[in-house]
């Protein structure tokens, strides 16, 4: 019977490193579960050391590189990547972010992501523009889209430096997948029209 066990262990070992290396160097404990497979392994593998534990339900081979944005993004789930932190991705601008910035639900208190070093800003209408692309590491992170990234910048006591948003908007104007009708629609949902119009007439 503990020959078998063995056996099943080691064969759960195999998948769970080979989860690992596709998908970067990483795994959440979430995902070994989803795939039908006992969280002890994990343990296992970082006594003998084949992974190492990054933080609470993260964990990496041990020549993976550290990925700060794909590990805030599995702590805070509801928090995406916005503003000044969306705007460098999407390379609307060259400025590297102080610090990060993800926006949360209306009414997320955001003590805890607060405390990790992100600006945390909150939004009644949370869900539009969402989508997701790799990291700087590769790693699946949820950001805004241009679009709604280039209205919120715009928007009332959130608004960036002009000198960021003047360049995040010269550049979208001369980038080639734009989506002027996708900007103005999400302008007059978010309330940011007539500012986001004004630069457009400026810049098309």
């Amino acid at each position: 019977m503990n020959v078998q066990k063995a056996v099943i262990n080691i064969k759960d070992r195999e998948k769970v490193i080979a989860m690992v290396e596709a998908n970067n160097g990483f795994i959440t404990s979430a995902e070994v579960t989803k795939a039908g497979l006992g969280r002890r392994i994990l343990s296992s593998l970082v006594e003998t050391k084949q992974l190492y534990r990054v933080e609470r339900g993260i964990y990496a081979l041990p020549n993976a590189w550290e990925d700060e944005m794909f590990f805030l993004q599995y702590r805070f789930s509801k928090g995406i990547f916005s503003h000044e932190t969306a705007l460098y991705l999407h390379g609307l601008s060259d400025k590297t972010p102080a610090r990060y910035t993800m926006t949360f639900p209306h009414g997320y208190k955001g003590g805890s992501a607060k405390e990790s070093g992100i600006a945390v800003k909150n939004a009644r209408i949370y869900d539009l523009g969402i989508i997701e692309m790799p990291s700087p590491c590769g790693n699946p992170i949820r950001i805004f889209n241009k679009e709604r990234t280039l209205c919120d910048i715009v928007k009332g006591s959130n608004a960036c430096e002009i000198g960021i948003v003047n360049t995040a908007m010269k550049t979208y104007a001369a980038s080639s997948d734009k989506n002027i009708n996708r900007l103005i629609a999400y302008a007059e949902q978010l309330r940011v029209k007539p500012k986001i119009l004004k630069y457009m007439e400026v810049l098309l």
